[in-house]
């Protein structure tokens, strides 16, 4: 379909040209709140696949795959999730992040077998991405993890009436047409890179492995986020630059664990079985 706001891009100036982009882009924020109601069913399906041990596995081709495998791979250090929690499955596999492998979208077969090497349970929520909503990599994907018992959703652009029955949930952005006419890699990319913050960001919150807005969990294994675990800890502790380095070494690296020792004036195990018991919930461990 045709975008009329961008029906003659080629004759204009280049600032128009990015103007008109711009304004395109906002819509997809837009479109998303519309969506807030489904994609919090899918935050919910993910905590609980998270909670019985079970992982948040993303499907997708071309652009949906790769925003799906960005996404996985920032979750272990920005919450110390154990490697592997959160998985981006792409048609064509891994070299298909560099270089374009378009075909493999249709590929139905190796969707199953990617799911069958990293060992799909059925704790596992599976979330196929396709634009169109017909994808047939992404739709094999979930009908065989359907098959297992796993929790299924698809986000997509596509606001069509019937989906099939093997899909629980369907967050549908329709972001309009693109500025570029086909380009799903424009405004439907952005909102559905925007959809996949909120559901891996809402299922860390839903876990424990925030507290207040703060990612208490941060993996401190850079002089970036070492730095960023002690200003955690001088924040909710209130210690000066050098006794938050010292908790922070006595925890083993953890801004969560050493904030309770601070808090509760406890010993590292102590505050390691506390945490345990809290399921995690630092504000449950502190009794708030």
């Amino acid at each position: 379909m045709e975008n009329p706001a961008s029906r003659d891009l080629d004759t204009l100036p280049i600032e128009e040209v990015l103007r008109i982009i711009n304004s395109e882009d906002a819509k997809a924020a837009h479109a998303v709140a519309k969506a807030i109601h489904e994609i919090a069913k899918v935050v919910k399906m993910c905590a609980h696949s998270l909670t019985c041990g079970g992982r948040v596995i993303y499907m997708g081709a071309g652009t949906s795959g790769r925003l799906g495998i960005l996404d996985a791979a920032e979750t272990w250090p920005t919450f110390s999730v154990p490697p592997g929690t959160f998985v981006g499955l792409i048609a064509g596999g891994p070299e298909a992040v560099f270089r374009a492998k378009e075909f493999s979208e249709d590929k139905t077969e190796e969707a199953i077998s990617q799911l069958n090497e990293i060992g799909l349970s059925s704790k596992d929520t599976v979330i196929g991405l396709s634009a169109s909503g017909r994808t047939p990599y992404v739709l094999a994907g979930l009908e065989y993890a359907k098959s297992l018992s796993c929790s299924t959703a698809l986000i997509t652009a596509n606001p069509a009436e019937r989906w099939p029955s093997y899909i629980d949930a369907i967050v549908c952005v329709d972001t309009g047409p693109e500025v570029i006419a086909g380009s799903t890699r424009m405004k439907s990319g952005l909102a559905e890179l925007m959809v996949l913050h909120m559901i891996s960001t809402g299922a860390m919150v839903m876990t424990g492995r925030v507290y207040r807005n703060l990612m208490v969990d941060v993996q401190a294994t850079t002089a970036k986020t070492t730095e960023r675990a002690k200003r955690i800890i001088m924040l909710l502790t209130g210690a000066d630059y050098e006794e938050a380095s010292r908790l922070l070494r006595e925890s083993g690296g953890s801004a969560k664990l050493a904030v309770l020792m601070k808090r509760k004036n406890l010993s590292p195990d102590e505050a390691r079985d506390a945490l345990e018991r809290a399921g995690g919930f630092l504000r449950l461990a502190l009794g708030e």
